[in-house]
């Protein structure tokens, strides 16, 4: 029976009933106002309303009929796909070069890339904008693809070091001992072994980039303006249905991302 323990220490489900419950309020809170906005995306009237009176996909043609709205989109594509692969690819040797040191110089290093984290965001984003109006670099893609990557490394770093705490650094110097160098025994022993956690680290950097809107705020205008920078000022400045069709796209991409992540890494998983 659930509710009879085996043992003394044992916690039954039932006494963990409260805890469940608890989670699953958080679960709706989190998950509902991300759902209402999908409805809405589909209202035909001039302003957001739930439930809508009538359907329509009037906001979506607004969206995908909208040279605006698809340049920022655009944009925001050209800085995100370049964050994840810079961010990723020194995400990666950094969190592999501090993985073999356990030293305090070590744990500075690790520190500082962590720090984007431990930062108020606004806080960067006020600085980036004062280093850049020095160099020349506000409202240029080049400077918002930096500034992204900056944001994204923390999370890269986390989830690559996640996947080398577990992984059986003797495959490693196996392969040395055999005559292979450093890169050509990481990237043919190493990497395939923690590529699921690479992964990972990927997506985090690419939704880390695409999502971002303060330092956008700042540091992105003119034709090098982001599409959450757009929907911020959109919601700012009035309120349009546009901005709820944008979103429900979104996180229909999200969804689906996480069903093909997730399929993958079981894939990867059971070939193991």
């Amino acid at each position: 029976m659930l509710s009879q323990p085996v043992t003394r220490t044992q916690i039954t489900r039932g006494q963990r009933l409260w805890l469940y419950i608890v989670v699953g309020l958080v679960m709706i809170f989190l998950v509902v106002p991300c759902l209402l906005v999908v409805p809405m995306s589909f209202s035909a009237g001039e302003y957001l309303e739930f439930p809508p009176k009538e359907l329509s996909l009037r906001w979506y043609r607004a969206f995908l009929g909208s040279p605006e709205w698809l340049n920022a989109l655009w944009v925001s594509v050209r800085v995100a796909v370049p964050t994840m692969i810079i961010a990723t690819i020194i995400g990666t040797a950094a969190a592999w070069g501090l993985h073999r040191r356990t030293d305090i110089f070590a744990t500075g290093v690790r520190g500082i890339f962590i720090l984007p984290m431990l930062v108020p965001l606004i806080l960067i984003a006020v600085g980036v904008f004062f280093v850049y109006a020095k160099v020349g670099l506000n409202g240029t893609i080049g400077g918002l693809i930096l500034a992204h990557t900056m944001l994204a490394l923390p999370f890269v770093l986390i989830a690559v070091g996640n996947g080398l705490a577990s992984f059986d650094m003797a495959l490693h110097e196996a392969s040395r001992s055999l005559g292979a160098t450093e890169l050509r025994a990481f990237l043919s022993v190493t990497l395939p072994q923690i590529r699921i956690s690479v992964m990972s680290g990927a997506v985090f950097a690419f939704v880390t980039s695409f999502d971002e809107v303060v330092v956008a705020l700042f540091v992105s205008s003119g034709e090098n303006e982001t599409l959450t920078r757009r929907m911020f000022a959109n919601i700012r400045d009035q309120v349009d249905p546009t901005v709820a069709a944008i979103s429900s796209l979104l996180v229909g991409m999200v969804i689906l991302g996480m069903i093909v992540f997730l399929f993958v890494g079981r894939d990867e998983t059971q070939e193991h």
